[in-house]
């Protein structure tokens, strides 16, 4: 039952949230049809974050994840979720309907992405980091793959649009068929005092500080490492196609690079410890955003092969931000605390998203990236403290 319910959440999670970027996914295409600008094509990213953020917000104030039967949730937010992605192909890049779609679409990824993670701490036992590692290697895969169906797709980004639509169509229905584990806890009368534990409590304020720096590096980079690429082909493509080889790339680096990461980023946070994994993985990543911009213009297998370790190392913590999070909470308040959390990392993600081109235009693709390394190198001293406070005997078996 625990093997069925896991793969069939990861299935879910894969096709819901291949929503989430479907449509950032496909901007080259679509500047070939229309043109748009950098803050346009920032909005299709940053829309979705602002709209995940206000989703959250309402579900974190309201008690939804632990009020709520979690798979009802995941039902109805993918479906409006896939109904607001396909209602864009019948309007024109850049108008304003795009946005507020891709706004709700957001939104509903608040009934997807941390009630997924709760249905998963349900099944745990000794293995949380590896469940939670699971379902965000989902989510990894799931984000990058419209940049598969957009490298297979042809130049018609309509293609990639209606496919994750239909994905998060199915998703919508298998989930009814996930069962909840032994760990569900019962619902407790919700107060808003519960939202001020996420900060207040010492080793909680550690864990979401620390997923704060994880977070300041992640969704810049996913949000750009396609562009990135791109530019980079267009100056050496080694005698392959260059739009090809970074749309296929894109995919390798956060689709597969992600999934293992979260997979392997699991198996070590379980047997060796939460904070240890964490610290380890963000100083990697930190690295990895300094001297990537070195790279531009090397050849792709060369630049192509330190991505790949960055989109190893880039997700191969979080994961373990949640599970620390779902260790350190009150069981019956799971949901919210990891929705508290959610919710605080993607306000982030809005700012380092757009910053990312005025970093670009001050420094080049060089340099860009490199501004990035400040969040995983400020999320290891947060991890450092969570070590060393008493709580951490709760982490991973006492692992820490």
């Amino acid at each position: 039952m625990k093997i069925t319910s896991i793969a069939l959440l990861a299935l879910c999670e894969v096709a819901a949230l291949a929503l989430w970027f479907s449509a950032s996914a496909v901007v080259p295409s679509m500047r070939a049809d229309f043109p748009l600008s950098d803050t346009q094509v920032s909005l299709f990213t940053s829309a979705v974050q602002a709209g995940f953020v206000i989703g959250t917000l309402l579900s974190a104030f309201l008690g939804l994840a632990d009020r709520l039967d979690p798979r009802r949730f995941f039902m109805v937010c993918t479906l409006v979720a896939a109904a607001a992605n396909a209602s864009i192909l019948l309007v024109e890049p850049g108008t304003t309907w795009v946005y507020v779609a891709r706004l709700l679409t957001g939104m509903c990824m608040a009934g997807v992405y941390p009630v997924g993670m709760k249905m998963a701490a349900s099944w745990a036992k000794d293995d949380l980091g590896m469940l939670v590692a699971i379902l965000v290697g989902a989510l990894t895969l799931g984000s990058a793959s419209p940049h598969l169906f957009n490298a297979f797709g042809g130049l018609d980004w309509r293609f990639t649009i209606a496919a994750t639509s239909v994905t998060a169509l199915l998703a919508a229905v298998v989930i009814n068929f996930v069962s909840l584990g032994p760990r569900h806890a019962s619902p407790r009368a919700f107060s808003s005092h519960h939202l001020i534990m996420a900060f207040k409590k010492p080793s909680l304020r550690f864990a979401n500080l620390g997923y704060l720096g994880h977070m300041w590096e992640l969704y810049a980079m996913w949000a750009w490492i396609g562009v990135f690429l791109s530019a980079s082909f267009k100056i050496n493509s080694g005698g392959y196609d260059a739009e090809f080889l970074a749309r296929s790339g894109t995919f390798v680096v956060m689709g597969l690079g992600g999934l293992l990461g979260c997979l392997t980023g699991g198996w070590l946070s379980d047997r060796y410890g939460r904070t240890a994994l964490t610290m380890g993985a963000m100083a990697a990543s930190g690295a990895c955003a300094l001297c990537v911009g070195l790279l531009f213009g090397a050849h792709p297998f060369v630049l192509g092969a330190l991505c790949l370790v960055w989109g190893i190392t880039v997700i191969a913590d979080s994961a373990q931000f949640s599970a620390s999070v779902a260790e350190l909470a009150e069981p019956e308040l799971i949901g919210t605390m990891l929705t508290v959390q959610t919710c605080a990392g993607f306000i982030l993600t809005l700012v380092t998203i757009h910053l990312m081109p005025v970093f670009v235009d001050f420094a080049g693709w060089r340099y860009g990236f490199a501004p990035l390394a400040l969040g995983p190198f400020f999320g290891v001293w947060a991890m450092s403290r969570l070590r060393t406070h008493p709580d951490a005997v709760r982490l991973a078996g006492g692992r820490r």
